[in-house]
């Protein structure tokens, strides 16, 4: 007969087994975590916004009078110069067409001029036989004195009388000239539209030159149109005078000042270009955001101050990021934004100490999104934990994930 001793060996052996499995199983593991070092060095705090270039002072070229503009033969980005590229050419508009009632009229007043002409040809008629028989009367009156019949004082009186004649005659010729440009006046009222094009006169009077020496930046119009007097023609300006305008929130501008540096990725060199604040306009504008907000927006100027050769190929309108310096430290104790949290109404991290998790609170100052200021509660070289998760607790082991 077998002993039954090996079978319970056997069953004891397994027992313990699965136990020992069960109870390290059971047993607390170190949770795994991402460190970071808490660190001393150079600190940027930047306002980051995209931007777009634009050249500082753009002329608008309006139409002088109004009439039809011929095709520009003109293309964005030719040279011009100043004084001299002609940039738009407009012919005079032509008479509008009379209805009825104002052909009428047109034609009541020429008969108007046709008369009063007449009546002032005859009124200078009458002042000219009026001055023969004055200039007759004074050569009597002056050849009476010489005999004594008569005195001096009456030949003064006719050759008041002469003087007096020769100014009536010279009224009479002026309002005679007036009568016959008010008749030209009544006339031109009703000449037709298309008369100038039959009379095979210019096609063009009026040209437009430009006003700076530069480029065509925009054509407003480019076709052949009618314009009013006044209307936007044509853009020039000097694309190497460039500038970038920035819109912040009203919120964020009022940290900004004339002078701050600014830092300009992302336009396509592959390198960070320099600029400086030139300008914080002091009135805003309501601007609706892609989330259909409501924002008080307020633009922001900026020169380059890199070298032109620099940015030589960026142009008018062009898009950039813009990130303008509101705060600079050179030494400063930082620590990832990753690793921070609120705990309560305090900023806190997990400190990494001898394999263990401790929840220490701290104070910090500037922020960038990516770092922040360290004020108190952590060192130079303190291990602190990235991401830490919620259910980890302040005396947990953790270990370096990978290790």
């Amino acid at each position: 007969m077998v002993s039954p001793w090996p079978r319970r060996i056997g069953y004891l052996a397994g027992a313990i087994a699965i136990v020992g499995g069960l109870a390290y199983a059971l047993q607390p593991q170190p949770v795994a975590v991402n460190l970071s070092t808490v660190s001393i060095g150079p600190m940027l705090v930047t306002l980051d916004e995209e931007g777009r270039t634009q050249v500082k002072d753009i002329y608008v070229v309006s139409a002088p009078v109004a009439g039809r503009k011929l095709r520009n033969s003109q293309k964005v980005g030719a040279e011009v110069t100043a004084h001299e590229t002609v940039l738009a050419a407009i012919e005079p508009s032509d008479p509008a067409f009379l209805d009825l009632r104002s052909t009428a009229e047109a034609k009541a007043r020429i008969k108007a001029a046709q008369a009063a002409r007449t009546l002032a040809e005859a009124e200078l008629k009458r002042t000219l036989a009026e001055l023969d028989f004055a200039r007759a009367d004074f050569a009597r009156a002056e050849a009476l004195v010489k005999r004594g019949t008569i005195s001096k004082r009456q030949l003064e009186h006719a050759q008041l009388g002469l003087r007096t004649k020769e100014a009536a005659v010279s009224t009479a010729r002026a309002g005679l000239r007036v009568k016959r440009y008010e008749l030209e006046t009544a006339n031109a009222a009703l000449i037709d539209p298309g008369a100038r094009n039959r009379a095979g006169g210019p096609a063009c009077c009026v040209t437009v030159r430009s006003p700076i020496d530069g480029q065509i930046l925009r054509l407003v119009i480019e076709s052949a149109a009618v314009v009013p007097m006044g209307a936007p023609l044509v853009e020039v300006g000097d694309p190497k005078n460039l500038e970038i305008v920035v819109d912040l929130l009203s919120s964020d501008a009022v940290q900004v000042h004339v002078g701050d540096e600014v830092l300009i990725d992302d336009w396509g060199g592959g390198m960070t270009l320099k600029g400086r604040v030139r300008r914080v306009e002091p009135a805003g504008f309501t601007k609706i955001s892609a989330l259909g907000i409501e924002e008080q927006r307020v633009n922001v100027l900026i020169d380059f101050t890199g070298p032109p050769v620099r940015y030589a190929r960026l142009g008018h309108g062009y898009r950039v990021d813009a990130r303008i310096v509101i705060w600079r430290g050179d030494k400063v104790l930082q620590v990832s934004m990753s690793a921070l949290f609120r705990d309560g109404d305090d900023w806190a991290v997990f400190s990494a100490k001898d394999g263990v998790a401790r929840l220490q609170h701290l104070k910090i100052g500037k922020t960038n999104g990516k770092q922040a200021q360290v004020l108190e509660g952590l060192a130079a070289g303190d291990q602190v934990i990235q991401h830490p998760s919620d259910v980890l607790e302040d005396g947990d082991e953790i270990a370096r994930r990978g290790e």
